[in-house]
């Protein structure tokens, strides 16, 4: 390697610093054309002389690669940004169609109107209905009352309920009354729901029927229901009852004669039975044996038989044992 110039024998010199830049510049300027469309610049321009003008900075370059370095600076973007917000200035507002803009009307309310809510029900379709008549005695000229119904998620009155939905009505100078009725479907053909407007007595009346819920169809119960009477449901095969625990002898049949005997007497708590009229005691039971005699106790001591009397010498023979001591 030169010690002088930095590079090896027949490898070439090293590279200035300008032709460093030379080649920067030339790599940049390839970049930017492939990216940058100079055609549809419009502050791209080429002048009589063969060089490159900038006409939004008024700046003179010598190629295409130093114009769109220069596009890229400081001065280039800041003089952008100063056209932008003057352009944007200076521009007048357009309409915008598609938005329409609505003024409020400000009057001073008078209070709310009357009404009367009549609750009906029709026998033939078993349908109910109710009809609204609100009174506008000094309702504006040449205006009609309006109504609207509204979800329970519009209002911020009371709490959501979805069984439950608003009808509203409106009127100049009048304030908007609102009837909270159920959420049921509306029958809305013609002879059922109608308004109408008296401008003479300034009434308004409308009138709304409930749609009736569809008849549920019958489905067979699950196995083993039964309804609350004990009952199996009908449709279902009926369910064998268990057998009833045994409580004894069964009662014996009547007799021949239709005569009933006389019921049994009651039990004490804890003593004899009474005696029923003109009827002996029954007898004492007999008194136990075996080996029942040892927890035996009765009342009187049982004493030693007589020795038996006889001539002296006679009593060849020993007595006879004596019996079990019964105490």
């Amino acid at each position: 390697m030169d010690r002088e110039w930095g590079s090896k024998p027949g490898s070439g010199g090293a590279a200035s610093s300008q032709n460093e830049a030379i080649d920067r510049r030339e790599r940049l300027r390839r970049l930017a054309l492939e990216t940058i469309d100079l055609a549809k610049d419009p502050y791209f321009m080429r002048n009589h002389l063969g060089s490159y003008e900038c006409k939004l900075c008024l700046t003179l370059h010598n190629n295409e690669g130093n114009y769109l370095a220069h596009t890229q600076g400081k001065r280039h973007q800041t003089n952008l940004a100063k056209r932008a917000a003057r352009e944007a200035k200076e521009a007048p507002a357009l309409p915008q169609p598609n938005k329409r803009k609505v003024n409020i009307r400000k009057t001073v309310k008078i209070g709310r109107p009357g009404y009367r809510v009549t609750k009906q029900f029709d026998p033939e379709t078993k349908q109910r209905s109710l009809l609204f008549q609100i009174e506008y005695p000094e309702i504006e000229d040449n205006t009609k009352p309006r109504h609207r119904f509204m979800s329970s998620y519009e209002q911020k009155v009371q709490s959501y309920d979805k069984s439950y939905q608003y009808l509203l009505f409106a009127a100049e100078p009048y304030e908007i009354v609102a009837f909270k009725v159920p959420s049921t479907e509306i029958d809305k053909s013609t002879p059922k729901f109608f308004s109408h407007w008296d401008p003479d007595s300034k009434m308004f009346t409308l009138q709304l029927y409930f749609k009736t819920k569809p008849p549920e169809t019958n489905k067979p119960p699950a196995a083993g229901a039964a309804t609350a009477n004990g009952t199996s449901a009908p449709g279902v095969p009926p369910r064998t009852l268990p057998p009833p625990p045994p409580q004894g002898l069964p009662p014996p049949p009547p007799p021949a004669d239709g005569a009933r005997p006389p019921p049994p007497p009651p039990l004490m708590g804890n003593g004899p039975r009474p005696m029923p009229p003109g009827e002996a005691p029954p007898a004492p039971p007999p008194p136990p044996g075996g080996s029942a005699m040892g927890n035996f106790s009765h009342g009187v001591p049982m004493g030693r038989p007589p020795m038996p009397q006889g001539f002296p010498g006679q009593g060849a023979h020993p007595p006879p044992p004596p019996p079990p001591n019964m105490g």
